[in-house]
């Protein structure tokens, strides 16, 4: 007997799985490239969005831990002391605004395929990926000190996230 994938049986086709699954990660890129940091504070802030990410796999939520769970099989565990590398899109506006635009999607397909209680869970963890990476690193300051723990522009993102993805 052959087996199927994961995700048909929440009734996703292999490219609607891609987006729920891809989604998460490019939120963590989003929300970090929202604010201009160095080198170290990105680092933390993929740290911290890899970390959420992984302990989705422990969600109630079945489809949140099947999502988590491919993504840490695909790009590593942090338990295992794996780094997501750092990704610098060459236009971090045109980027997240393209993850907005994959939010709003994946927003309608939730509504469309599963139950209420899955799609908010979905939607809740992007929500926590997205917290924890703009919190996970102060911005601004001299050396390290200082500086605002979520700037404007983080807060604006994770602003408008919520928002597509609740309308």
């Amino acid at each position: 007997m052959i087996e199927q994938p994961a995700y048909t049986g929440f009734g996703f086709s292999d490219e609607e799985w891609g987006l729920l699954a891809g989604l998460p990660q490019a939120v963590l890129t989003a929300a970090s490239v929202a604010e201009h940091d160095g080198a170290r504070r990105t680092m933390a802030e993929n740290a911290a969005g890899l970390e959420t990410i992984a302990t989705g796999r422990e969600s109630a939520s079945p489809l949140v831990a099947a999502v988590a769970g491919e993504i840490v099989s695909r790009v590593g565990d942090p338990e295992a002391g794996e780094e997501l590398p750092v990704i610098v899109p060459a236009d971090p506006r045109a980027m997240i605004e393209d993850v907005l635009n994959r939010a709003a999607t994946a927003a309608r397909l939730l509504a469309a395929k599963v139950d209420e209680g899955e799609a908010g869970a979905y939607k809740h963890w992007l929500m926590e990926i997205t917290e924890n990476v703009v919190g996970a690193a102060s911005s601004g300051g001299i050396l390290g000190l200082g500086g605002d723990q979520v700037s404007d522009s983080e807060r604006r993102f994770r602003d408008r996230l919520s928002q597509v993805l609740n309308d």
